[in-house]
C-alpha cells in the first residue's frame, strides 16, 4: 500500500523506557489489570442464582446481567484500542480502570436488576479500554528474547483467570456474599491506578496533534454497532430462537412477539450490513489518506490474519467447556458452586504452569511451534474427555483432562498473541490488539452459543429416546424431556428427589453424559480447525506484508 494511504497518524518511534526492573514491575501491573477484567467476565455465571434470589430478577434480567458485559466489551475493543494508539496506552489503561472501578461499586450497591445491568455494561466499557492497552503496551515495550516471556505471562493470565473466575464466584456464592465479588474491585482498582501511574510505561503511535484531529468517527461508530450486533445475535440465539421466536424479546417501548420470525436473524443481518459498511468506509478513507479505525492492510500480514482466526477458535473451545461442564456436574451430582469451581481448577493450574515456561520454550523452538504443540494438547485432552465421561464421572474424573487442556491452553494463548502481533508495526499495536481481543470475544460468544446449542439439543433428544420405553404416558415423557432441555439439565436433580422416579433420574444422568460427550466432540472438531490454522503460522518479526491468498 502506498505511504499516502497508510494509517494516520504516521509512523513514529515509540518511546520505550529504559530496560530493567521497572519494566517488569509494569508487567505485573498489566497482568493484575487483565486478571481483574477477565475474572469479572466469568464470575457472574456462578453467582447468578444468589443474585436472582436477592434482587428478584426476572429471567430476562438474569440473561442480560450475564451477557451485557461481553457484548459491550466486544463492541468497543477496536475503537478504544485505536484511542490508545493516539492518546497513550497507559492513559487509556488508567481511565479504563477508573471506569471499571466506579462501575464495580455501582454493581455492588445495585438495588434492582436494571441498576445491575447498567453497572455491568459500564464495567464492559472500562474493560474494553484496559485490555487492548495492556496488550499493545507489551507489544511495544518488549523485544527479543524478553518478548516471548512477556507474552507468556500475558497469555497464561488470560487463560488461567478465565477458569479462576468461577472458582472465586463459587467461593463467594457459598459464603453468601455476591456483592463482595464487585466491591472488592474498589481497593484493587485504586491500587492498580496508582501502580500504573508509577510503573507502567507510556507509549503511543505519534505525537502529532494535527493528525489526532483526523479521528475516524464513522469507523468507530460502525465497528462498535456492527460488532455489538454480531455478539448480541450470537449470545441471544439460544435464548430467543435462531430463526423462529421462542419467547418475547423486550425492547425500548416495544416487545418483539413470541411467534413468527425471531429477532436474532434480524440482528445478525444488521451486523452483516454494518460490518460491510465498515469495510467500505475504511477502504475509502485509506484511499484518501485519512485516518482509519481499522487498517484493513493489517490482514495482509499472514500471521496476524491466521492468528486472529486461531484465537477465535481457541476461545470457542475454552468458553464452551466452561459453560457445559458445570452444567453436567450440577445435573448429575448436584454439585455445589464451590465444588464445581474446584473441579475446573486444574484448567487454571495448567494454564499458569504452562505460561511460566512457555517463554523459554518459545525462545528455544520458536513461538509458532509452541502454539502448534499447545493446540495438539488441547485437541487430545478434549477428545479424551469425550471418550471417558459417563454418568458416574465426577470432578476428580475430569481433573486429568482439564489439567492437560489447561497446559495446552497456556502454551497456545501465551505465544499465539506473540506470533500474531510480531509483524505489526508498533504504532498500530492498539488497533491490532483491539482486533485480536475482539476475535477472542466473538469466539467466546460463539463457543457458548454453539457448544451450548449442541449440548441442549443432544440432551433433549437423548432423554426422549431413553424415556420411550417408560411406563409413563407420552405427554409426561415429553414434559420431562422438555424440562430437562429447558433447564440445561438442572431439573435432573428434581427427578432424583421425586419418589418412584429412579429410572427417569438415571435416564437424565445418562442423557447429561451423552450431551457432554457430543459437546466435547464438537469442541474437539473446532479446536482441530484451530490446529490446522496454527500449522500455517511462521516465525514473525520482520514487518513484511503479503497479499491475501
Amino acid at each position: 500500500m502506498p505511504e499516502s494511504t497508510s494509517l494516520t497518524p504516521p509512523r513514529a518511534p515509540v518511546a520505550i523506557p529504559a530496560a530493567g526492573r521497572r519494566r517488569w514491575m509494569g508487567m505485573v501491573v498489566i497482568s493484575l489489570g487483565v486478571s481483574l477484567i477477565v475474572v469479572d467476565a466469568t464470575i457472574v455465571g456462578v453467582l447468578l442464582p444468589r443474585i436472582i434470589t436477592d434482587l428478584g430478577l426476572t429471567t430476562t434480567d438474569a440473561e442480560w446481567v450475564t451477557s451485557v458485559y461481553a457484548l459491550v466489551f466486544a463492541a468497543l475493543l477496536i475503537p478504544f484500542g485505536r484511542a490508545g494508539d493516539l492518546f497513550g496506552r497507559r492513559r487509556m489503561f488508567v481511565i479504563g480502570m477508573a471506569v471499571f472501578t466506579v462501575a464495580s461499586v455501582a454493581a455492588a450497591r445495585a438495588g434492582d436488576g436494571s441498576a445491575l445491568i447498567g453497572a455491568r455494561a459500564l464495567q464492559g466499557v472500562g474493560a474494553s479500554m484496559i485490555l487492548p492497552a495492556t496488550l499493545s503496551t507489551v507489544n511495544s515495550v518488549f523485544t527479543g528474547r524478553e518478548r516471548a516471556v512477556a507474552f507468556g505471562i500475558w497469555g497464561s493470565v488470560i487463560s488461567g483467570m478465565a477458569a479462576l473466575g468461577p472458582l472465586a464466584g463459587g467461593a463467594l456464592a457459598t459464603a453468601g456474599g455476591w456483592r463482595w465479588a464487585f466491591g472488592v474491585n474498589l481497593p484493587l482498582g485504586v491500587a492498580l491506578i496508582a501502580a500504573a501511574l508509577a510503573l507502567m510505561p507510556e507509549t503511543r503511535a505519534a505525537r502529532a496533534g494535527s493528525a489526532r484531529r483526523d479521528i475516524d468517527w464513522p469507523g468507530g461508530v460502525l465497528s462498535a454497532l456492527g460488532l455489538g450486533a454480531l455478539v448480541c445475535g450470537i449470545i441471544e440465539g439460544q435464548t430467543y430462537g435462531w430463526w423462529t421466536a421462542t419467547r418475547p424479546f423486550p425492547m425500548a417501548g416495544f416487545e418483539w412477539p413470541a411467534d413468527g420470525l425471531s429477532p436474532v436473524p434480524v440482528v445478525l443481518a444488521l451486523a452483516a450490513v454494518l460490518i460491510a459498511a465498515l469495510v467500505v468506509v475504511e477502504r475509502s478513507r485509506a484511499a484518501a489518506g485519512r485516518a482509519v479505525m481499522l487498517d484493513l492492510e493489517l490482514f495482509r500480514i499472514p500471521n496476524f490474519r491466521r492468528g486472529n482466526i486461531a484465537s477465535a477458535l481457541i476461545n470457542v473451545g475454552e468458553l464452551g467447556l466452561l459453560f457445559v461442564l458445570p452444567l453436567f456436574l450440577l445435573g448429575v451430582h448436584g454439585t455445589s458452586p464451590l465444588q464445581i469451581s474446584v473441579a475446573i481448577l486444574p484448567l487454571a493450574a495448567g494454564a499458569f504452569l504452562a505460561g511460566g515456561f512457555a517463554g523459554k520454550l518459545a525462545n528455544r523452538h520458536g513461538p509458532h511451534r509452541i502454539v502448534q504443540g499447545g493446540m495438539v494438547l488441547e485437541v487430545a485432552a478434549v477428545l479424551a474427555l469425550a471418550l471417558t465421561v459417563s454418568a458416574t464421572t465426577g470432578g476428580l474424573g475430569l481433573a486429568p483432562w482439564m489439567l492437560l487442556y489447561g497446559i495446552g491452553l497456556g502454551l497456545t494463548s501465551a505465544q499465539l498473541t506473540n506470533v500474531s502481533l510480531a509483524d505489526v508495526p508498533p504504532e498500530q499495536s492498539g488497533q491490532a490488539s483491539g482486533t485480536q481481543s475482539t476475535a477472542r470475544q466473538v469466539g467466546a460468544a460463539l463457543g457458548i452459543a454453539a457448544i451450548g446449542t449442541v449440548f441442549a439439543t443432544s440432551l433433549g433428544h437423548t432423554m426422549t429416546d431413553r424415556l420411550s420405553g417408560s411406563a409413563l404416558p407420552p405427554e409426561r415423557q415429553a414434559a420431562i424431556a422438555h424440562d430437562l432441555r429447558a433447564s440445561a439439565g438442572t431439573s435432573g436433580r428434581d427427578l432424583h428427589a421425586a419418589p418412584g422416579m429412579a429410572a427417569e433420574a438415571r435416564a437424565a444422568d445418562e442423557s447429561l453424559a451423552a450431551a457432554t460427550r457430543h459437546a466435547s466432540l464438537t469442541t474437539a472438531a473446532i479446536l482441530a480447525l484451530g490446529l490446522a490454522m496454527s500449522l500455517r503460522l511462521r516465525p514473525g518479526g520482520d514487518h513484511r506484508r503479503e497479499s491475501t491468498r
